[in-house]
């Protein structure tokens, strides 16, 4: 592509480009769709991407960056209060241990409350706890064939070769 103005004779505005978005404390990318740019938040995939730009009312193949303030507020209150938009089933913190309610966390709070749980779960000594504490699989993968991290499997072939070469050199002395 040239670094020349269109054709049309219309020069796209960048004045009006937001380059990022802020939602909580996240930067999204201004220069995407909304449903893309939204999906780079944690917490957040395609689907509920999808059904956040439609109950704001945002076409999701909009640039995220050329929308009007209401609009991006209105994306960031239908993020922020998510779990009231759709059912229980989706929300991705149903039952909390503490509160009992459900809820959807999105954002840096996701990673922390998770830590948490996982620390929780550790500090109680449940199975899953057990698990993590020891590096291993939790969620009932096999593991007779992987997730092996301790150090290589097989043959060690410079070992041999060592031990061969000792046992070379004490013949050779005695």
């Amino acid at each position: 592509m040239s670094a020349e103005e269109p054709q049309d004779g219309s020069p796209e505005d960048d004045e009006d480009l937001r380059y990022f978005v802020r939602i909580g404390q996240t930067d999204l990318d201004g220069t995407k769709a909304v449903e893309r740019s939204l999906t780079d938040m944690n917490g957040i995939g395609k689907r509920t991407a999808r059904i956040v730009a439609d109950a704001a009312d945002v076409d999701r193949t909009a640039t995220f960056g050329r929308l009007d303030d209401d609009e991006i507020d209105r994306v960031i209150e239908v993020v922020e209060h998510f779990a009231d938009e759709v059912p229980e089933w989706m929300v991705n913190r149903r039952n909390d241990f503490y509160t009992g309610e459900s809820d959807h966390i999105v954002g840096s709070n996701l990673s922390q409350t998770r830590t948490q749980d996982i620390n929780r779960m550790k500090m109680i000594d449940s199975y899953r706890g057990v698990r993590h504490k020891r590096g291993q699989k939790v969620r009932g993968q096999r593991t007779k064939s992987t997730g092996r991290t301790e150090g290589t499997i097989g043959v060690n072939v410079e070992a041999i070769k060592e031990d061969m070469a000792e046992e070379a050199a004490e013949e050779e002395e005695g």
